[in-house]
């Protein structure tokens, strides 16, 4: 399966992309919610915001991604795709704090956050979490093809 050659894989990785966008918009949209209106801790505000971006996602790609994927029971390629997804989760969390602590010390020491009014936490959490979300992306997408939709056609 190569996604250069073979039109089939690249359309369900453009759908992959896709509904991964939309379940970014929601991780970031519900991490913002979580950590910087709720006030909950940032780690936290992460894996809650993950968490549902996996639902969001794991519906789409079940029905518009690999429509053709119906050989296995719904709740065994859910259950797939979550622990897969945890394991992105795994690899996401620790990659957020690395990012996270180095990018708010760098931020911090910038003048531009003295005449902006945004603070360099939520630019450090956002850069932080986007880079993380790229990372897993590519994770979740080739391993989850191989296992959970391993069941259709190139």
């Amino acid at each position: 399966m190569s996604i250069l050659r073979n039109q089939k894989e690249r359309k369900r990785f453009v759908r992959f992309a896709i509904v991964g966008t939309i379940g970014a918009f929601l991780d970031f949209g519900f991490f913002n919610l979580f950590a910087h209106l709720i006030h909950l801790n940032a780690v936290l505000s992460s894996m809650a915001s993950f968490s549902l971006a996996v639902v969001n996602n794991f519906s789409w790609n079940r029905f518009w991604t690999y429509p053709d994927s119906r050989s296995k029971p719904i709740g065994y390629q859910l259950v797939l795709f979550t622990l897969i997804n945890l394991v992105g989760l795994a690899i996401r969390t620790p990659l957020f704090i690395f990012l996270e602590g180095r990018l708010l010390r760098i931020l911090s020491q910038l003048d531009l956050f003295r005449v902006i009014s945004v603070r360099p936490i939520w630019v450090a959490h956002n850069l932080s979490l986007g880079a993380a979300i790229i990372v897993v992306m590519f994770w979740n997408y080739y391993i989850n093809r191989y296992f959970t939709y391993n069941d259709i056609s190139s």
